[in-house]
């Protein structure tokens, strides 16, 4: 049976950090679905469509991975694709405490799957999106915290949709 791991995210943009998990996950995986989440709450700079594109743009060359858009829970999302396994990745102590919290609660739905957590490489760890996001808001330079191709879709919009 095929070993299938969901790394859900609002990858608000996706960032190398966040690739650094994939290109991980995909070692000790045998499928990745990289799930976009709508996110009403944290109220994204791009739209789900936007977020999906640059994520496909940044894994198109892997292979066994999918990206799919989502707006339920992540262990429902999880069970309809038959996964048992949940990525989540830890930068800092202070994510540690809220990813803690959020492995027990998708436990407590489901106590078949497991969340495995992993952090980015050491020259990853300081990136977040939401980093990117206020640099974008500067129109600073953001290439080194990307991947290439979404350094690319981010250039080809206009400064308006980023505002």
């Amino acid at each position: 049976m095929k070993k299938i791991a969901i790394y859900p995210g609002t990858f608000d943009p996706i960032t190398n950090g966040h690739f650094d998990i994939i290109e991980r996950t995909l070692v000790l995986f045998d499928k990745l679905i990289i799930a976009v989440a709508i996110s009403h709450d944290k109220k994204p700079m791009f739209t789900l469509e936007q977020r999906i594109d640059m994520v496909k743009e940044s894994v198109k060359n892997m292979e066994n991975v999918i990206v799919v858009g989502f707006d339920n829970l992540t262990v429902e999302l999880a069970r309809s694709y038959n996964a048992t396994v949940l990525i989540r990745g830890l930068r800092a102590v202070s994510d540690f405490e809220y990813e803690l919290q959020l492995g027990y609660l998708n436990n407590s739905l489901d106590d078949t799957i497991e969340t495995v957590y992993l952090m980015p490489k050491l020259q990853h760890a300081f990136i977040s999106s939401s980093i990117v996001r206020n640099l974008l808001k500067f129109n600073a330079k953001t290439e080194h915290l990307v991947p290439k191709e979404v350094q690319k879709i981010i250039g080809n919009m206009s400064s308006c949709t980023l505002q």
